[in-house]
Formats: structure tokens, sequence, C-alpha cells
């Protein structure tokens, strides 16, 4: 379909499979251009979707009349129906001669509530994971003193053993039970500083641990002053939000009063023209009758 401007004030299209003309009439040249301008838009959204739609028939190989019906509708619904209901308003106001007000579009922070629930869901994470590794870190921290102790007495005691190994060379000299006895007496050494070297490793982790919770406790403050940015933020939109419908409703307000006293005003004028429209042929009886 194509619409075609036949006037200044008025337009018209034809739908050739229902052997239909549509006309509209408007109340100014430039809604006129505006209406024209959104058919030929939504027209050729219409061309794209349809074409949108055949190739994916083509490729698909299942060719479906229905999902290419739904497309071509698709792009038309939402953006269409509010032009259409804006010429409507256009219209009607030309058909009454009178003026109406357009509703003015207020937005509503949406984004800004979803942005905070995902930080929250962040921040709570994180305070779970930092619960746990406060937890972990005060056991260490307790297990790492008990080590520290349990080192002292085997060094302690690899110490008295050394003595006690030096003592028994120097009084008995080197028989066999005390090679077997300083043999089993390295190999306790042996096995105290395998002991003592996997206490250190574990020490390390520890303090590898110490250190991940210091970075996910500066994640955690990075998170919480995030969250309070948006949460400031959203405490403006809203502060905004409820300004311009405060203004809004003010508007309205005032449009209605300006129109009961346009509409008294126009009364009492039409009463004025009546009663001169009467002293007019009063003075034209009056003429009349001294006349003749």
């Amino acid at each position: 379909m194509t619409f075609t401007k036949t006037s200044q004030k008025f337009g018209q299209w034809a739908d050739s499979r229902a052997n239909t003309v549509y006309g509209l009439g408007f109340s100014s040249e430039s809604h006129l251009s505006k209406f024209a301008e959104k058919f030929a838009e939504f027209k050729e959204a219409a061309r794209l979707a349809k074409e949108k739609s055949q190739e994916k028939m083509e490729l698909t190989s299942t060719p479906s009349q229905e999902s290419a019906t739904g497309d071509l509708q698709s792009p038309l619904t939402p953006k269409s129906i509010n032009g259409t209901d804006d010429e409507r308003v256009t219209a009607d106001a030309s058909q009454n001669s009178e003026p109406r007000a357009e509703p003015n579009a207020v937005p509503f922070p949406h984004s800004s509530t979803t942005i905070s629930k995902h930080w929250e869901a962040e921040l709570a994470a994180l305070k779970g994971n930092n619960a746990k590794l406060t937890a972990a870190l005060l056991e260490s921290t307790a297990n790492v003193k008990q080590w520290k102790q349990q080192l002292a007495a085997y060094q302690e005691e690899a110490e008295r053993l050394h003595k006690r190994v030096t003592e028994l060379e120097c009084v008995s000299g080197q028989t066999t039970g005390i090679k077997t006895q300083k043999t089993e007496l390295n190999q306790t050494i042996e096995e105290l500083e395998a002991a003592l070297k996997a206490k250190e490793e574990e020490l390390e982790q520890l303090k590898a641990e110490v250190e991940n919770a210091h970075q996910l406790q500066s994640q955690k403050d990075a998170v919480t002053q995030k969250l309070q940015e948006t949460e400031t933020r959203n405490l403006e939109l809203e502060a905004q939000l409820a300004e311009l419908e405060q203004r809004l409703e003010s508007n309205q307000v005032e449009q209605e009063s300006f129109r009961k006293s346009l509409r008294s005003l126009l009364e009492l004028l039409d009463g004025k023209i009546f009663e001169l429209t009467e002293l007019r042929d009063s003075l034209a009886k009056l003429i009349e009758g001294g006349g003749s």
C-alpha cells in the first residue's frame, strides 16, 4: 500500500486485497507529513521482515505461510499502533475543534534496579567466601602455633639425640649396637626434617590463602562502593520521576482550567452576540417604523 497526499490536510491509501480506500484528515500539514513518514517507515520494515522470513524459509527448506505472516506483523505492532493512535488523536481534534494535550513519556529506572540486584548477589557471595576464609585463617593460625611448638620440640629432641650420639661415640667407640642406634637416630632426624619441610610448605600455602583473603576483601569493598553509587543514582532517578509526575499533573490541571475558562468565555461571547443581534433587529424595526 502507498500513502498519497491528496491535499494539504488530507491523505488516503488503498488496500487492493480488500478493494477498500481509506482516507484520513489532519489539523495541520505537519501532522500529515509526519503520518506519511511513519507510514513509509513501517512499510519498509514490513518489507524487510518479509525478506528475512523468506531467507529463513530458503535456509530451512520448510516454508511456512504462518511464520511469514507473523514476521510480517511483528515489526508493525508496537510502534505503528502508537503512531496510529497519535494521528487518531489529531484527527479527532480536527473534528471537535478542541485542543488536546499530548501525553508525556516518563522514563522509569528499571535498569538501575537490575544492576542493584546483581551487585547485591555478588556482595552476598563475597561475604560468604570471606566468612569461610576468615574461619580457615583462624584455624590455620592456631595450627601454625601448634606446629611451631612441635617444631621447637623436634629441634630440641634432634639436638639431644646428636649429643647422645656424640657421647656414645666418645665413650664406647664404634660398635655394632652403636652403629644401629646411630642409624635409627639418623632416620629419626631425617623424618623430623621431612616433617619440618612439610610444615613449612603448609605455612606457605596459608600465607597465600591470607593474601587471597586480602584481595577478596578489596573486591568486596569495590563492590560495596559500586552498590552504594547505584543506590544513590536510583534515588536520584526516583526523585526526578516524582518531579516529572508532579509537573505533568500540574500541567494537566492548568490545561483543564484554561479549557473551562475558554468555554465560559465562548458562552459569554455567544450571549453578547445574541444580544447584539436582537438589538440590531430592534433598531432595524424602529428605523422601518420611523420611515413609514
